[in-house]
């Protein structure tokens, strides 16, 4: 690796650690905002980042690992430390998180780290723990029962079917596999809850799986919820999502497709005061259904991170990556949060796809911010779509639209 980023901007380099849509994302972002290119560190070299002018991207197979992860991040600070007056480290993916708050100690001084600290990071992305954290900060979430290894045959349901299967630790179920395996199940008996459990502790899975009452409603009683607490952990920026596609494939199950940006003061306040009151730090992004049963808003999960599908923000006018620089790069501070509210349709599908794809009553507030130009999609940048890649990411999508469709 050489030192070939040289923007005009000294104050400070992103250093994302990830090459997928999610760290295009924060790169535009940040492009947008400051005009300078990015640094991106991964595993493998990934479409959505590929012959970009925006982010420079190294890799090494071995990234994910604890020694090629610090040394590549040994690497960096030695060659842009001096160069910039701070280098500011942005996780894109779980195991990257993983990496920071296990090794904030060794990377602190040289790394700007707007994370949590590991204790917290556990409790947090542990789903029976947060689980447990909601239950006392009054978050509704869905009526859940949790399985172990030990307890997988005296599963008794206290709600019928369907319902929701998914692991508590989602980073060690990515380490399994077995037939038919996805991020998250809907169930529709008990035989088959059963023959899944059993599948996964013998693929090798030896954390807690949940199982959930499932929660009636298509795409579009799904919500995403981003936030930016500063390093005092109190918070800076909130902004909601309404989803109105989801993705179905096996592999992309619970990632949004489609959103619209749409404020709700009684959420915004409710998840600041539990993001301050147990000193959350950075991003954060919440998962949570409309249950129109009783009215409430149930969470799923929190990322201590900003999400694949939070471009949707900056999009809106709430510049992600302008949060954390006005944090820890110019300190200045709200005393009152920035509760955004500026409708806009984000994409992850083609236009076309989405309007033949989405509920109908959707459709005419969608349509209306298309012809007002309201619509954006992370990967097409007119700043950044040489021929090359222009050709590629439409091609991207065709191939998209193909999956979907199966």
């Amino acid at each position: 690796m050489n030192r070939t980023i040289k923007n005009t901007d000294y104050r400070f380099l992103p250093v994302l650690l990830g090459t997928d849509a999610n760290c295009y994302g924060m790169a535009r972002a940040f492009h947008e905002a400051y005009g300078i290119t990015s640094l991106a560190l991964g595993k493998f070299p990934l479409l959505e980042t590929r012959k970009s002018r925006i982010v420079e991207v190294h890799t090494r197979p071995d990234f994910d690992q604890t020694e090629a992860f610090l040394a590549s991040l040994d690497e960096v600070a030695s060659l842009y430390k001096g160069f910039y007056d701070q280098l500011l480290l942005i996780a894109c993916g779980d195991r990257y998180t993983e990496l920071i708050c296990e090794n904030k100690a060794r990377l602190e001084g040289r790394f700007v780290i707007p994370y949590i600290d590991q204790a917290l990071k556990l409790q947090l992305e542990n789903k029976a723990d947060f689980y447990q954290m909601c239950e006392a900060h009054g978050l509704p979430y869905p009526a859940t029962v949790i399985v172990s290894e030990e307890t997988q045959d005296q599963i008794d349901l206290p709600f019928d079917f369907p319902v929701a299967l998914k692991a508590s630790n989602s980073i060690a179920w990515l380490e399994i596999d077995f037939p038919g395996k996805k991020k998250a199940f809907k169930v529709e008996s008990r035989a088959e809850l059963e023959d899944l459990v059993h599948k996964a502790y013998a693929a090798g899975y030896r954390d807690k799986l949940i199982i959930q009452d499932f929660i009636p409603g298509g795409d579009d009683a799904m919500y995403v919820l981003n936030s930016y607490s500063n390093a005092q952990g109190k918070v800076q920026m909130m902004c909601l999502g309404h989803c109105l596609l989801e993705d179905h494939t096996p592999a992309g199950v619970g990632n949004y497709n489609a959103i619209i940006q749409e404020a709700n003061q009684d959420l915004y306040q409710t998840y600041q005061a539990f993001l301050e009151a147990i000193g959350f730090i950075g991003f954060s992004n919440f998962d949570l259904k409309y249950d129109a049963r009783d009215g409430q808003y149930k969470v799923f999960e929190i990322n201590i991170r900003q999400g694949r599908s939070s471009y949707f923000a900056t999009a809106s006018g709430c510049n992600l990556a302008s949060w954390l620089v006005r944090d820890r790069v110019d300190n200045i501070q709200l005393e009152t949060p920035h509760y955004h509210d500026n409708p806009h349709l984000w994409l992850h599908v083609p236009v076309d796809f989405f309007l033949g794809e989405a509920a109908e009553s959707h459709l005419p507030q969608a349509r209306r911010l298309i012809n007002q130009g309201r619509v954006s999609n992370t990967l097409l940048y007119d700043q950044d779509l040489g021929l090359y890649r222009r050709l590629m990411i439409n091609r991207f999508y065709h191939g998209q639209r193909k999956r979907m469709q199966v």
